[in-house]
């Protein structure tokens, strides 16, 4: 790659995708700490804010009304409902499922903008892809229990998950050139942790705030506060704008390598040779998916 600076964000997606899939294994131990799904997420989310807050805070309000709407919609998306339905999600389901599972949006993505763009619809390639792709989510979610133990609220949850953040991903597209990154994360910080408000009240306000004397505990917080949110959507935000978000998604399908090997590490998962074949399907159908546009704009440069 000849321009330095274009190579170094490609490493900056990889980095950040990396430590989503590990920011699953985080959330799991949080989980079997006493925590809900809720408190895991507004505590994250809310320490990463307020840290934004002091590093940006020149500028509070979108250019409009529109814009300011679109910011809400992208909190909601990417914050309160991606991560509410993630994080519950792993309370019935397998680390490496739900991390599999979500990793679904860039399909999402790619169908959804087919169906509203006619300029992106599928081609015979993609929809092969796509075809492969299931089978793969398919060998994934009954990680050979065909009979016994499935998760299905879990695998529904996850699968929310990923449809949120595919509308977050076509939303924030136009978003990326109007505004820094420093600012569209904070918004999706701000609004992302107002959203989630009445989900707390539903679900109660004790947080177990003896566990914090582990210092495990408040580790796990720091990671899934200051790196996998502040940094990774400071990151990816920018990331989408530099090398574009056909390119940037592909990194996407790292995260289901990642919590897996840390799932098997740290949390003892046992992984059957169905989920291995899965998790090489789904990513042989979404390379297959992607490469001919990459061929298409190699050609056209």
């Amino acid at each position: 790659m000849k321009n330095p600076s274009l190579f170094l964000w490609h490493i900056l997606a990889i980095l950040t995708v990396s430590v989503w899939g590990a920011s699953f294994v985080s959330t799991k131990i949080l989980l079997n700490a006493g925590f809900l799904p809720t408190h895991i997420y507004l505590l994250r989310f809310l320490f990463a804010y307020l840290i934004l807050l002091l590093l940006s805070h020149d500028k509070f309000f979108a250019d409009s009304w529109k814009h300011e709407g679109m910011l809400a919609c992208c909190g909601l998306t990417a914050g309160s409902i991606y991560f509410i339905a993630e994080n519950t999600a792993l309370e019935y389901s397998l680390v490496s499922n739900v991390s599999l599972i979500v990793c679904a949006n860039p399909l999402l993505t790619m169908i959804v903008a087919g169906a509203l763009f006619p300029g992106e619809r599928l081609n015979r390639r993609q929809i092969a892809g796509s075809v492969i792709t299931l089978c793969g989510m398919a060998l994934v979610v009954l990680n050979g229990k065909f009979i016994l133990k499935l998760s299905p609220v879990g695998d529904i949850l996850a699968f929310a998950a990923a449809l949120a953040w595919t509308v977050y991903s076509l939303i924030v597209r136009p978003l990326s050139g109007c505004y820094s990154s420093l600012f569209i994360s904070r918004k999706i910080f701000f609004y992302g942790t107002l959203t989630s408000l009445p989900v707390l009240a539903l679900v109660g306000l004790d947080v177990p705030w003896a566990a914090f004397k582990n210092g495990q505990v408040v580790a796990h917080f720091l990671f899934l506060g200051v790196v996998a949110s502040l940094f990774g959507y400071v990151v990816w935000n920018r990331a989408l704008r530099v090398i574009g978000t056909v390119l940037a998604s592909n990194y996407i399908y790292a995260i289901p390598l990642v919590s897996m090997i840390l799932s098997v590490l740290f949390l003892s998962e046992r992984i059957t040779v169905f989920a291995c074949i899965g998790a090489g399907l789904i990513l042989f159908g979404m390379i297959l998916a992607e490469w001919q546009d990459h061929r298409k704009k190699k050609t056209e440069h």
